[in-house]
């Protein structure tokens, strides 16, 4: 699935918006473009979706939809990866895959891309579907993240990506 951003949609980045091609691991790419524009967790509210087997959403709440500027159509049938920042280091993601592929429980910080440019900052559980002894998809629970962890982060993944893009 291809989605793009409106010509009419474009005017609505600020001017520090800066074009970014990002590959994806299923061999998909798109070009994005990530503003400094933080948009802050909404406060009360927890963020929920499913995927399938392949990553593509099934489900999306209000505050899912609302949070990332996409439209819930827009949203469904779309692979996870539309929300990817290019400031998230390929391992996080390397890492949460692995992880609910062994049938367990992940928890980690991610930087999300809005469709408007703007970012947003998760505490992410990811947990697979268990039906019938088989998997059947992933939930993803995503909560107001702490400052302290981000404050953290930010220049752990900032390595991670100065290695990620060295080593390629």
């Amino acid at each position: 699935m291809v989605i793009s951003m409106p010509l009419s949609d474009m005017t609505a980045l600020s001017a520090d918006a800066v074009a970014v091609r990002l590959n994806y691991a299923d061999g998909q790419s798109r070009t994005v473009f990530p503003t400094n524009v933080e948009v802050p967790f909404p406060n009360g509210r927890l963020i929920v979706s499913r995927a399938d087997l392949a990553g593509l959403i099934t489900h999306a709440n209000d505050a899912f939809v609302e949070t990332s500027g996409w439209t819930c159509e827009e949203l469904i049938g779309a692979s996870h990866h539309i929300l990817r920042h290019p400031d998230m280091p390929k391992r996080v993601f390397q890492d949460l895959w692995e992880t609910v592929a062994q049938g367990r429980k992940w928890h980690g910080y991610v930087k999300n891309l809005r469709r408007d440019g703007a970012y947003y900052w998760v505490y992410a559980t990811t947990v697979p579907n268990i039906r019938n002894g088989q998997c059947t998809g992933y939930t993803s629970v995503r909560r107001k993240p702490s400052r302290t962890c981000i404050a953290v982060l930010i220049p752990l993944y900032r390595q991670w990506l100065e290695q990620e893009k060295a080593a390629s």
